[in-house]
């Protein structure tokens, strides 16, 4: 499978709306690993915010977005309080936030292709480890994670207890 991954644009907000939707759809159907919920997360304004501060990337094959991942340089609170193994300012580090693939698309290799862009990015840029949570239901992403060189570090509330998501999984992998 021939894919490409660049940088999004602001031409891209529309069909990563779709994607969003299409995948909370999916997932409302089927098994909600990750939690997520239509119209609550991800939103239209992820992309936005993700394109406005060239931290999104996007995956297309046929032309079509078919994944997506922010890289940015911005923790969730909880992350404070957590021993991480690189002790940087987040200026060093990236975490990846509203990493989708396409429910179309799923186990093709987009989400492994998107890790691994990740860490050439983050080689490229002199970035010292990657950060991200994970839903500790979410076990198809935990085991991308792992099998991707992620460790993981803590286990920790981010304040999404309302929407049911308790506990979340704090992973890092050295660069």
């Amino acid at each position: 499978m021939k894919f490409v991954i660049e940088s999004g644009t602001p031409a891209d907000i529309d069909e990563l709306e779709k994607l969003y939707d299409d995948l909370n759809d999916y997932l409302a159907a089927t098994t909600n690993y990750p939690g997520w919920i239509k119209g609550i997360y991800p939103v239209r304004e992820c992309a936005v915010d993700g394109i406005q501060n060239n931290t999104l990337y996007v995956v297309r094959y046929d032309e079509k977005i078919v994944g997506s991942i922010i890289l940015d340089h911005q923790p969730e609170e909880a992350y404070n309080n957590a021993r991480w193994k690189v002790n940087t300012d987040y200026s060093h580090i990236f975490v990846i936030r509203t990493f989708v693939v396409h429910p179309s698309f799923l186990k093709m290799g987009i989400g492994r292709a998107l890790m691994d862009y990740s860490f050439e990015l983050a080689q490229q840029s002199g970035v010292k480890s990657i950060r991200l949570d994970v839903y500790e239901k979410n076990l198809p992403a935990i085991s991308l994670y792992e099998k991707c060189g992620f460790e993981y570090i803590d286990t920790v509330g981010l304040g999404l207890g309302n929407y049911g998501l308790d506990w979340f999984k704090l992973y890092e992998k050295v660069i």
